[in-house]
């Protein structure tokens, strides 16, 4: 294998661990191999998630622990007083309930685990994906297993289209 494929298995792997949902299409299009770029972009996702879900982990515990040092130091540099800002946020005016209102929160409360996990390939980007599971689900269990699934469902689904449609001559 030479160098400049190595170098594109590379560029590819780094960009599905990324953007996982407009890899696969990018490889084929650069002309990999259909089963090396099937490997390269599941790999790349799934590696991608557990490095960013941990990553989100030490930044969320960072976070709390120093978010007071954190403020002090942006007041200081930039001599903007956030905490201040913060606190003294105003409560929003109540909104009016209406039939919108009521379907954002229902979807919110009867899809919002699963819509992180089946959305994360394809329209969130992994890093997010990976933030919004860490954040507000970390104590489900499973999550990383069901991640992994989501990712190999969807290179499942890939490899399926790019079998059906017919290849341009």
């Amino acid at each position: 294998m030479s160098f400049a494929a190595v170098f594109k298995l590379l560029h590819i792997y780094l960009m599905a661990t990324v953007k996982y949902f407009i890899t696969f299409p990018y490889a084929m299009l650069l002309g990999v191999d259909f089963l090396q770029s099937l490997i390269v972009v599941t790999i790349g996702g799934i590696s991608g998630f557990y490095f960013f879900y941990y990553l989100s982990g030490h930044l969320i515990h960072f976070y709390y622990q120093h978010h007071h040092k954190l403020l002090a130091a942006i007041k200081k540099v930039l001599r903007v007083d956030l905490h201040r800002m913060i606190e003294a946020k105003e409560k929003p005016a109540r909104q009016k309930i209406n039939k919108k209102a009521r379907l954002i929160a229902k979807l919110k409360k009867k899809y919002g685990f699963w819509g992180i996990i089946i959305m994360t390939p394809s329209l969130l980007s992994i890093p997010i994906g990976a933030f919004l599971l860490k954040k507000y689900y970390s104590r489900k269990k499973h999550i990383v297993t069901y991640m992994t699934l989501s990712i190999l469902g969807w290179a499942l689904l890939f490899s399926s289209i790019f079998i059906i449609l017919p290849k341009p001559m």
